[in-house]
């Protein structure tokens, strides 16, 4: 291949820089200079368009309430689970604030695409441990990073997973039927290679505490990839119960209960004249103003109609004996 020639000679190159550096020549006079270069790496996963977290949060509302009673069937006693907000991270990061050993359990959430997983804190499963067994929730102090969970330890796991995989699929199935399969256990994180450790993954975090004073951490962590076939259906309305639950219907009556104790301006107008300025200008005290008497007064409410009436007396007060309801407004925005 032929030696490509500088077409500006050495002299011609070094009274350019000469230029540049004194400011004879001037720089930076190019096009489209006002254009700012952002930086993206094409092997991160972008998280700013794509999954629904405040769907997810509506998840796992449901998650816990289900969750709490299930455990309370089980256990005998009433747990206190706090959701934290679904957070996106990625796969290295989450791992490295943990530390072994854990319940780390690998799941797979059939239809959704590959693996989950779910991790639960060793002081809980003590403390269900000890619950289950008649005793008050003790936990346990901190264990060495290599020590196993024996088999009635890992037999309260898979109580423990039973209720949570119930739960799940119950929060899920207003958006999409899923089923929950245990795939295996490790006790190290790092095992579960659910992800590569730039990929991102969403994390669902429980904190519960059980027994006396013992609280630890459940996490439900799904890769990011996982979610984004569903996302459509996750930017829809999420119901989060059918209406006729216990709590709904509490709730209902308590917001009903204290709308009564609102307070209301209401008004009785006996009729309504259209007149003009120059007219209304010269009225003097003592004018008389002719109209024609509507068969019913209308009762407003905030400035709306609501009622007909027709005024009367009752005792010694004025009052009003309602006779139809008013439909509001086409234009009313109230």
């Amino acid at each position: 291949m032929a030696e490509t020639e500088n077409l500006l000679s050495d002299e011609e190159l070094d009274a350019l820089s000469e230029g540049i550096e004194d400011g004879s020549i001037k720089t930076d006079t190019g096009i489209n200079m006002q254009v700012k270069v952002v930086k993206h790496d094409l092997t991160n996963e972008d998280s700013s368009l794509g999954v629904n977290v405040g769907a997810l949060d509506m998840i796992n509302e449901r998650f816990v309430r289900q969750f709490r009673l299930g455990l309370l069937d089980v256990l005998r006693t009433s747990p206190r689970i706090q959701m934290k907000d679904v957070e996106i991270v990625k796969f290295s990061d989450y791992l490295s604030d943990l530390k072994p050993p854990l319940a780390v359990n690998t799941i797979r959430l059939n239809p959704l695409r590959g693996f989950s997983m779910v991790v639960i804190d060793p002081s809980l499963v003590f403390a269900s441990l000890d619950n289950f067994f008649g005793g008050f929730g003790r936990g346990i102090g901190e264990l060495p990073p290599g020590r196993l969970f024996t088999p009635t330890e890992n037999s309260i796991i898979n109580i423990m997973l039973d209720v949570f995989f119930g739960s799940l699929q119950d929060a899920w199935s207003p958006i999409i039927g899923i089923k929950c399969e245990h795939v295996s256990s490790e006790i190290n994180p790092q095992f579960a290679q659910i992800a590569d450790e730039n990929d991102l993954v969403i994390v669902s975090r429980f904190v519960s505490e059980l027994g006396q004073e013992v609280k630890g951490n459940i996490d439900l962590v799904y890769p990011y990839s996982s979610l984004k076939p569903i996302r459509d259906l996750l930017r829809s309305r999420v119901q989060t119960g059918d209406g006729d639950e216990a709590s709904d219907k509490e709730w209902s009556s308590e917001l009903k209960n204290a709308s009564l104790d609102a307070g209301m301006p209401v008004a009785v107008e006996l009729g309504e004249i259209e007149t003009t300025l120059s007219v209304l200008k010269n009225l003097r005290v003592g004018d008389t103003i002719d109209f024609k008497k509507p068969e019913h007064a209308r009762v407003m409410v905030n400035d709306m109609p609501v009622f007909t009436a027709d005024v009367g007396s009752s005792g010694t007060q004025v009052a009003i004996k309602l006779v139809d309801a008013l439909e509001p407004p086409a234009n009313h925005n109230d």
